[in-house]
């Protein structure tokens, strides 16, 4: 199967997903797992019942937020397993929400490397197991754009021929740490004046953009209408698939590790099977799924040792080592600040 084929059917089986869960879901089943659409392998309620007997109902949520507004609201009952990024995992386990995890529950978790063992939000998996990981950076069109822009200032203090052809994440976290790293400051940061140093920044970046944009970045540059945007990595690849004339670089000054798990919900009434279904997900060929189909890595050392190695040739961010991915910033919890980061981008956005 050729890449760009590849590429194609995760967007068919993607939206052949969502067409499924939205007409009806299965009744009485043994699981409830919810997640983002096409993250997992389209077959895997069958895969799963052949394995272990026990059938799963998936049901999507769009974002984080929505999925922990249902969460909280509910103490976690009605799910078994949740996919959400770490600093949610963090913010559920600080509500006493997720059951506690480890190697005696869950012992695939050996097929981890060893510095997704060691992760700030979680050391030793004791409530999540990571299922997939990446970084933030610059997607952008090496026949259009001169040299490498390998910085942040690229985004924020555009050169004269990339004005209106940039386009930036708008989510609070991503849109923030563009602006944050470009002061040279922390993605976590939590100093009100320096989010508002990073606002005004942005503020002004907004003259030189064509858009805020979360899904067809990729594609504004794949038809030449961006030259550069703001990317994660996997997300890049897309692009890539399409044009191997986009690159992904990320900027010197830095940038950030996201971390998106799988976590057991304490009042979960089979919490045997969705240990299971934790450790069925960590076997290295059904991780592998999630790295060949939606071109992230994993942090799962055989299933990522098992990958095709022409899949690396053409995506190089999936050759990215575990030693370098961990140098970036974990993306944490920001408490109370998370009002000043939402209030920030509110102002952005508002912004003439």
């Amino acid at each position: 199967m050729s890449l760009k084929t590849s590429v194609k059917l995760r967007l068919v089986g993607l939206a052949a997903t969502a067409m499924v869960l939205s007409a009806g879901t299965v009744l009485s089943a043994d699981l409830v797992i919810s997640n983002w659409a096409g993250y997992m392998a389209p077959d895997i309620a069958d895969t799963f019942k052949a394995a272990t007997g026990l059938t799963i109902e998936v049901v999507n949520h769009a974002t984080n937020e929505e999925i922990m507004g249902k969460l909280m609201a509910g103490q976690g009952k009605g799910y078994d397993v949740v996919f959400v990024s770490s600093p949610f995992a963090h913010i559920l386990n600080g509500q006493g929400l997720l059951e506690p995890l480890g190697v005696e529950k869950v012992p695939n978790l050996k097929n981890l490397y060893p510095q997704a063992t060691k992760l700030a939000f979680d050391p030793g998996n004791t409530y999540a197991v990571p299922y997939a990981w990446g970084t933030t950076g610059l997607c952008y069109r090496s026949d259009l754009v001169e040299g490498t822009p390998d910085s942040w200032s690229y985004l924020l203090n555009p050169p004269e021929a990339l004005k209106g052809k940039i386009t930036m994440l708008s989510t609070d976290r991503w849109l923030m740490a563009a602006g944050l790293l470009y002061k040279g400051y922390s993605v976590n940061e939590k100093d009100p004046a320096k989010i508002e140093e990073a606002k005004t920044a942005l503020i002004e970046a907004k003259k030189s953009l064509l858009a805020y944009d979360d899904t067809t970045f990729y594609s504004k540059l794949v038809s030449g209408e961006a030259s550069l945007v703001q990317a994660w990595d996997g997300w890049c690849n897309y692009g890539i698939a399409e044009n191997d004339k986009i690159k992904f670089v990320v900027p010197k000054e830095g940038s950030d590790l996201w971390i998106d798990t799988m976590v057991v919900m304490k009042n979960s009434e089979h919490k045997e099977a969705a240990l299971k279904f934790l450790d069925y997900i960590l076997e290295p060929k059904n991780h592998a799924w999630a790295a060949s189909n939606i071109f992230y890595e994993v942090p799962n050392k055989p299933a990522m040792e098992s990958l095709d190695p022409e899949l690396i040739k053409k995506y190089p961010t999936m050759g990215v080592s575990p030693e370098t991915l961990v140098k970036y910033e974990e993306l944490q919890d920001l408490g109370e600040a998370q009002r000043d980061y939402s209030r920030a981008v509110s102002e952005i956005k508002a912004a003439n």
